[in-house]
């Protein structure tokens, strides 16, 4: 087995924000790599890196560890613990992150090797989405995934937290602090899932809402930062907020946008995806993912410039499979054309017949994009002349609603009516061909 080591060197950094000094952590970054693809781990501690810097901590060092499984109580080897431990003291870290899930053993064994805190890949992004989350219901869905990831690690810590522990005075009637703990965890989980709900309901209502509208719905799902925010902004002037780190969109954004025959179609922002998404988060965000469930058309944006957009598509839709958003329309959107690679471009061109290549940044794209939007939204339509009879003046309004009128005049046995109308609404005026 050998390992790969990446060292950094640097400094704690420190940033003033008006009067206050934001110091930010020092961290150590480390994964397994286990099926021997060193190039994907690489990858996803890359990954990993951008994660740490968007939750506010400087990667200084990074490691690789070949293993066929990671090990039960230290998810590292024994001797790359001891070698990991000596490497967090010497650089002064503050955090070690795993690129894993870390069982609540392992977790608190690493913590006890290298005397700083240990996250795994969840508890970052959860992290991560606490920074981020605005919205009651955002902030909610964040609380409860942390509090259904928090429960199975509350642990006692020594007989002060427990009123049932051995020794004189210690004995006696009550529930351990752990019990106290547990059960608030889950009377909190409760009350949120409670509220949630509520908030669901009221999301499912604005979607009735819109879905009476008779607009068509296009939602932008695609792995974070691949440019969702930037592109809706591009075709909607939406003014959603625009960084360049992960997760900064969590709260679905609705926008109209005016396609070029005039169709007016609602466009949505959904929180970005990522590989091994936690199952918590994804149930937490069901309400605000299922905005691509009820959609006509998915907006798969895609990264060209990154290095495996594969990977990426394939986590995007493993995460629509879940949420059962898979049987939507797809419209693949290759974005970031002005940095990308014209070959790897090219190649994906050719992987996904009927993508199209766009630059948010640039506009480039947009033009077209707007065409197969027009193409693939706007419902078919039928010419229609009929005679309406007088009597009928709720019908001469329906068609006044769901259709363009070309000509209206009134004529001895009713009005005469040429209009152009969806293909789904023509039969209700067929009994009045002219």
């Amino acid at each position: 087995m050998s390992d790969r080591h990446v060292g950094r060197a640097g400094r704690r950094l420190t940033a003033t924000v008006t009067d206050l000094e934001v110091v930010r952590q020092r961290a150590l970054v480390a994964s397994l790599c286990m099926d021997g693809d060193l190039p994907k781990a690489e990858r996803s501690l890359d990954e990993l890196e951008q994660l740490t810097d968007t939750a506010g901590s400087d990667v200084v060092d990074a490691e690789i560890q070949m293993k066929q499984r990671p090990d039960p109580a230290t998810y590292f080897g024994k001797g790359k613990v001891s070698e990991l431990a000596g490497r967090v003291k010497a650089l002064d870290c503050d955090v070690v992150v795993v690129d894993g899930e870390l069982s609540p053993v392992q977790q608190r064994n690493l913590q006890e090797a290298f005397g700083v805190d240990v996250v795994d890949r969840i508890a970052l992004i959860l992290d991560i989405f606490a920074l981020h989350a605005t919205s009651r219901e955002g902030m909610a869905q964040v609380e409860l995934a942390m509090n259904r990831y928090r429960l199975p690690r509350l642990r006692g810590k020594g007989t002060q937290m427990s009123r049932l522990a051995g020794g004189i005075g210690t004995r006696g009637p009550g529930e351990s602090q752990l019990e106290t703990d547990r059960r608030r965890v889950l009377g909190r989980i409760t009350q949120l899932e409670r509220q949630i709900a509520k908030m669901r309901t009221t999301r499912e209502t604005q979607r009735k809402a819109r879905d009476r509208s008779g607009l068509p719905t296009a939602a932008l799902v695609g792995y974070t930062n691949a440019g969702k925010s930037s592109l809706l902004n591009r075709l909607t002037d939406a003014g959603v907020l625009v960084e360049d780190r992960l997760f900064t969109t969590l709260d679905a954004t609705v926008r109209r946008l005016e396609l070029p025959s005039g169709q007016t179609v609602l466009v949505s922002d959904t929180v970005g995806f990522v590989r091994d998404l936690p199952h918590t988060l994804v149930e937490a965000f069901r309400s605000t993912l299922e905005e691509s469930v009820g959609a006509d058309l998915l907006l798969h944006v895609i990264d060209a410039s990154t290095d495996d957009p594969d990977a990426q598509i394939d986590a995007v839709r493993a995460t629509l499979h879940e949420i059962d958003s898979h049987e939507v329309e797809e419209l693949l959107v290759l974005n970031k054309a002005d940095v990308a690679d014209p070959v790897a471009v090219t190649r994906l061109q050719n992987l996904n017949p009927g993508a199209v290549t766009v630059s948010a940044v640039s506009g480039d794209g947009i033009g077209r994009l707007l065409e197969v939007l027009d193409t693939r939204l706007t419902p078919p339509t039928v010419d229609l002349d009929v005679l309406l009879p007088y009597d009928r003046g709720d019908l001469v309004s329906s068609l006044h609603q769901v259709g363009e009128i070309l000509s209206e005049t009134h004529e001895a046995d009713g009005t005469r009516i040429k209009a152009r109308v969806p293909a789904t609404d023509a039969g209700l005026f067929a009994a009045f061909s002219a």
